[in-house]
């Protein structure tokens, strides 16, 4: 878990000032910084778009009975790539964009789908069914 932190707080941080530092380089500090709030402003914008689309998904699969498990994790995608890009950096805004695209999300939820599964056959996460 201290390695988790330690990567989430120290490492990811440096990696994106390098970014930024290396980019405002290349095009100007005031162009990075337009550049920052550009993709913050079109990341909220995509992230309530796509955010609306999957509420209206949920409903309807609910509506006909069905549950909305690809659904849900794709809400879960689109909260997290929404929350990448307003955080400032190029790195995680690539990430939050990836997360927000239909396409590249179908990808990344089979993908996560393939490792909670391992997780869950392997035992390291159990689930517990109550009535």
């Amino acid at each position: 878990m201290f390695r988790i932190l330690v990567v989430l707080f120290i490492v990811v941080p440096a990696i994106e000032l390098w970014g930024l530092i290396s980019i405002g380089k290349v095009i100007g500090g005031w162009n990075t910084v337009a550049l920052v709030i550009l993709t913050g402003v079109v990341g909220a914008w995509l992230a309530k778009q796509q955010g609306l689309q999957v509420i209206r998904t949920v409903q309807f699969q609910l509506s006909r009975g069905q549950m909305p498990t690809e659904s849900l994790i794709d809400g879960a995608l689109v909260l997290a790539g929404g929350i990448l890009l307003l955080s400032p950096g190029f790195f995680s805004d690539v990430i939050g964009i990836l997360l927000l695209i239909p396409y590249t999300r179908l990808i990344v939820r089979h993908l996560l789908k393939k490792w909670l599964w391992s997780m869950i056959s392997s035992g390291k996460i159990q689930l517990l069914f109550r009535r």
